[in-house]
């Protein structure tokens, strides 16, 4: 008597339905991505450049430590406020002899504006957390872009997203990106 064979299943068809059921979960799932700042990097400086000397009342400064306690100018702040202080600082809306100059620049479009040379200087401790350095960012962010979308009402009646790209030129020449990153050192506040 010889051995009885098992007949064998055939496969081929339960490979294509987990291909197509892999596919269909990789189509319909959401993937997280990481989050990122949107910032195009300064042209490199000619070897002979020497910067300018930037006055203190120029400078607001921005300091978050390890703990992600936030300094503005030496004093304690709070997240919550950063985006109307950076608004103050670079509008100086009374002309303040404690907050930025203003240079009366000629921009094509608008006419001539009184540009600040104010610089937000932000740095932060080797043991900050991501979150808040990013929360901070996006702060620092929408206060210039709220100061954009005021002028751009202002002098377009128009919302800064609705411009085309010579009206955005302007605006971005009126109330420039001022933020200049200093890199990250160990800054009080912890053991």
């Amino acid at each position: 008597m010889g051995k009885k064979s098992t007949p064998g299943l055939n496969t081929s068809a339960m490979s294509d339905i987990s291909f197509l059921l892999l596919a269909f979960f990789l189509m319909t799932s959401s993937i997280n991505t990481d989050m990122g700042i949107a910032r195009r990097l300064p042209p490199p400086l000619p070897p002979n450049f020497t910067p300018p000397e930037v006055r203190e009342r120029n400078i607001f400064q921005v300091k978050i430590n390890r703990n992600d306690r936030i300094l503005f100018n030496k004093e304690v702040g709070d997240i919550s406020l950063l985006k109307e202080r950076a608004k103050e600082f670079l509008g100086n809306p009374t002309n303040s002899p404690d907050l930025p100059e203003k240079l009366e620049t000629n921009i094509d479009l608008i006419g001539v504006y009184p540009v600040s040379k104010g610089v937000i200087s932000l740095q932060n401790d080797r043991g900050t957390s991501y979150d808040m350095y990013f929360r901070v960012q996006n702060e620092l962010t929408a206060a210039i872009n709220e100061m954009r979308d005021e002028l751009s009402r202002e002098k377009f009646s128009r919302p800064y997203k609705d411009l085309d790209q010579a009206h955005r030129d302007a605006i971005d020449k009126a109330i420039p990106v001022a933020i200049s990153e200093a890199e990250p050192t160990k800054i009080g506040g912890g053991k």
